[in-house]
């Protein structure tokens, strides 16, 4: 079977952070995407920069 693929809008933020933990415990490729800011704000998801894609 193919991996299952997701697209979280507002990873950073807290509710998208803990999808994309969730989703890739369940074996998921995550993409996520962050709205444009003059400081980048990626505390929520530091521990998972290596697993998923912006």
């Amino acid at each position: 079977m193919a991996q299952k693929t997701a697209l979280i809008t507002g990873i950073t933020g807290q509710d998208g952070s803990y999808l994309a933990e969730f989703l890739l415990e369940e074996g998921y490729k995550v993409f996520g995407m962050v709205r444009r800011a003059s400081v980048e704000k990626f505390e929520r998801i530091n521990h998972l920069m290596d697993r998923i894609a912006l």
